[in-house]
Order: structure tokens, then sequence, then C-alpha cells
């Protein structure tokens, strides 16, 4: 049975239309509007796993790439995709409308923490989300709040129930379990939401790494549990996602990738990467990882990262990624592009007065001179922060768009070496 529940009735609706519902993933317009009708709030609870539509389009003939797509009640996403980070309920420096209409990323990241801290899940429970209080009409990806309380390393304890910790902005108490993490995010409103795990550092202790990846799977069955059987806080789905640990421990990471794709989930995460481990133990981490999770399921890759890192992890058959590199890289001056990184602020662009970028990934690409954006900088004046974050993001997301082109063409190999060879350069 599938219940749709508001604030002061309950309307219950056949096993046919359940099986309709969750098991072939169709949701119905008219059925939505008639249900928003009738219910000034509306939740969603089933009784049976819920199934994220992937769609495995096309293989790299000489890697692992892939070009896909999934689906969320808020839309359709195409993999490779970079999901811009919006760490409390904004992508810093960016309207919404110049996300919508210049960036257009398919999908945004929320961070629990933040949000949970500021300004709070019962602000955003009136505002009926965190889509509602942003304005933000495509999916959301929100994060368990564990990669935060691990960069509160002195300020936390970690036990079995879950983990104590202090706030940054004010120093008070807070404690977050699976189960709070699952509720946090419910009442946030992401359509895709994450397992509660550890985060262990780098470098790490092979003991202490094992303990924590067997306290994560634990996790990750009352994070399952509380999920099945808590109804959905807004009239749409949210599908977890379990995410592997083991830090850089090849048989851990077998472990902890069997655990996770015995679980079925409409998609996996890998975490713990991109910790302070060099490139290539992060690369060979994640071939470990992807060769052992479902191919039928979507692979995030958590954390990363370089536009270089995003390239390789596409070819070992990564379909996720998020970073805050393109926007935190922004606001102190530095810019990727196709032929490397350069930072502004340097003098030799003092009195450069050709375009930010002739390939013109952004508008702000060809309005702006290097010279007017250095200057901006030099200023101090928030608007340079804002072009550098507008063509730095914009560049990501042409990044994995054409790497999904050129997975679908075939011949996403010799373009992904070419593109890391000419990448690798400071300008």
């Amino acid at each position: 049975m599938i219940y749709f529940q508001g604030k002061s009735k309950l309307s219950t609706f056949s096993h046919k239309a359940v099986r309709i519902f969750c098991l072939k993933n169709i949701f119905f317009d008219g059925f939505r509007s008639q249900m928003e009708q009738n219910h000034s709030s509306v939740s969603y609870i089933c009784s049976i796993s819920q199934s994220m539509k992937f769609k495995l389009i096309q293989k790299d003939p000489s890697s692992s790439a892939r070009a896909a797509a999934l689906s969320t009640d808020h839309g359709n996403i195409e993999t490779p995709i970079f999901m811009p980070v919006g760490t409390a309920a904004t992508v810093k420096g960016v309207h919404q409308r110049e996300l919508k209409q210049d960036i257009k990323p398919d999908i945004i990241l929320g961070n629990t923490y933040h949000l949970y801290l500021r300004p709070g899940t019962e602000i955003l429970q009136q505002a009926g989300g965190l889509h509602h209080f942003m304005n933000w009409s495509s999916p959301i990806l929100t994060d368990s709040g564990g990669y935060q309380v691990y960069s509160l390393a002195d300020n936390r304890k970690i036990k079995e129930e879950g983990v104590t910790f202090k706030s940054h902005i004010d120093g008070s108490k807070h404690f977050f379990s699976p189960e709070s993490a699952i509720d946090i995010q419910r009442k946030i409103g992401g359509d895709i939401i994450m397992a509660f795990d550890e985060c262990t550092p780098y470098p790490c202790d092979y003991n202490y790494a094992k303990n924590s990846m067997q306290m994560t799977h634990r996790w990750l069955d009352r994070c399952m549990e509380h999920h099945e059987k808590k109804p959905f806080e807004y009239n749409y789905r949210q599908f977890l996602f379990p995410i592997v640990q083991g830090s850089i421990y090849k048989d851990l990471r077998q472990e902890s990738a069997d655990y996770i794709a015995s679980k079925g989930a409409p998609g996996n995460a890998i975490g713990g990467l991109s910790v302070g481990e060099p490139a290539p133990v992060m690369y060979a981490m994640t071939q470990v990882v992807c060769e052992r999770l479902p191919e039928d399921k979507p692979r995030y890759l958590m954390g990363v990262g370089t536009p270089i890192n995003m390239l390789e992890n596409i070819a070992l058959g990564i379909d996720m990624f998020d970073c805050v590199m393109p926007t935190r890289n922004a606001r102190n001056g530095m810019l990727f592009n196709a032929q490397g990184t350069l930072n502004i602020k340097n003098k030799k662009w003092e009195n450069d007065f050709s375009p930010i970028d002739s390939a013109n990934y952004c508008y702000v690409d060809t309005d702006y001179s290097k010279a007017y954006l250095r200057h901006l900088f030099t200023v101090n004046e928030m608007l340079g922060k804002q072009i550098a974050t507008l063509h730095n993001l914009s560049f990501y997301m042409w990044l994995v768009r054409e790497a999904r082109k050129h997975i679908l063409a075939g011949d996403f190999t010799s373009w992904k070496n070419q593109m890391c060879r000419q990448m690798d350069n400071r300008l």
C-alpha cells in the first residue's frame, strides 16, 4: 500500500497504483496536481524499495567512461555531471537566474551540516523545502553532514550511537546519528540524500580505517531502515545513496564496495578520497571500487576535484562529482580553462585587454577583459569574485558535457589524454 499523508487526512491507493508508481518509476502530472490541490502538506511513503531510473547510454571503447541519464521528480540528469556546491542554500556569489540560464547544471548540492545550523530545518520546512526556499526547481543532492563533522576533528566525539560536535559558529553542542541525519535531509528536501558515514583522514592507520568502515556499514543499515519506514516530507521521492569507505587500503575498499553493492540502493557513492592522498592513489582506489559497484547504478565520487581529477575518474567509471574548488578558487583569483590555470591577480595580466576567455564558456568571458578582472581583484571589488565564479563553474560544466559528447562519439580516451596534457599548465 502507498500512503499520501497530509496534515489532517490520509488517503490510500491500490497496490496496482503502487506498482505503477514505484516499480515503473512513473509520476503522473495530473495525479500529482490533484494531490497537491487536496493536501496543503503532502508526503509519500512506499512499502517497497524505490528505484531510480538510470539508463546507461554509451560506454567508451577504450576506458570505463560511460554516458548515462538518471531521473528524479525534479528533472533528469545527464552524466557525467558536476554538481556546484550550494553550501548555505546558495552557490556562493551566483544568482539563481545565472545558475539556471548561464551555468545550467542539472543538479546542485546542499550541505546538511550548514543548513541544519542555519537557517535550520524549521525554517526550511515552513518554506516547503530547500527547492522553494532558494527558488531552485531542478534536482538537489544533500550530503549527510559526515564530511563537515570530520573536518571538526578538534570539536567532535564519535561513538557507535553517532557524533557529538560543537558548532563552528557559536560552540553550541549538537548530535548527529544515522537516523537524525536522514530526518534532517528529509526536511531539507534533497532529491538524493546520503547515508551518514565517517570520513577517515589521510594518512590513516589500517586498524582505524577498518573499524571506521565497519561502523559506517552499521550506520548504513540504520539509515536504510529509518529511510524505509519514514514518510517523505514533501511531494516527491528522495533516493538514498550509501557511501563506500576504507581509506587507501585496497582490501578495505573492496570489502566496503561489496557491502554497499549488496544493499541494492538506487545509486552508490565513494567517500574518503581527495582528503590529501596523492592523485594516483585516489585513482587506484576509485578503480578498485568501480570494478565492484553495479554497472546499472550511478556512481558518485564525493568532493572531487580538479578538472584533471574529474576526467581521469570519468575514465574509471564515475558519473557524478561535486567540489568547492571552482567557486573557492575563483574567489581567490584562480581561473580554470582548457589550456590550464591562471592567477588573475598576477601583474602579467595588468594590461592584458583580451577577453577573460575567448572560448566563451559564459557571457562574462567575452564581456570583460583580463585587465579589468585583475583590477576588480586589486581593489577587492566583490564583482571580481562573482565574475571569476561564473567563469569557473561554466568551464566545469562545459568540461563534463564535452566528456559526455566524446563518450557518445567513441573517442573519449584520446580527447581526455589531450585535455589532461593541456590543462596541466600554469598560464
